[in-house]
């Protein structure tokens, strides 16, 4: 079965920088699309960015101009830039397939934005 292994979470002050990553145990190649989720506590898991294997990229509002994806076909990794955190952006952070059929979730990667 497909490993995800997310790190790089931490705490940040607002407006700070974080850059997280993703290590598949399988080929990205041929997936046609991969996503960072996160989940707040009381929350429901949301999409917070996605890129196609042609490279398009998916934004919410909420992130828009403040998170960036990009992928490392050779490496089997997602990484997902975040600048400009706010206390809003706490929770874990996972990676995925795009998609109704998933891999197995990794364990995530905590994001604390707080002073």
């Amino acid at each position: 079965q497909v490993q995800l292994v997310e790190s790089g979470g931490g705490l940040v002050q607002p407006g700070g920088s974080l850059t997280l990553s993703c290590a598949a145990s399988r080929s990205i190649r041929s997936v046609n699309a991969m996503g960072w989720y996160r989940q707040a506590p009381g929350k429901q898991r949301e999409l917070v960015a996605s890129i196609g294997r042609d490279g398009t990229t998916y934004y919410p509002n909420s992130v828009k101009g403040r998170f960036t994806i990009s992928g490392d076909n050779a490496k089997n990794t997602v990484y997902l830039q975040m600048h400009s955190l706010e206390p809003e952006d706490t929770a874990v952070y996972y990676c995925n397939v795009l998609g109704p059929t998933k891999w197995n979730w990794g364990q995530g990667t905590q994001v604390t934005v707080s002073s």
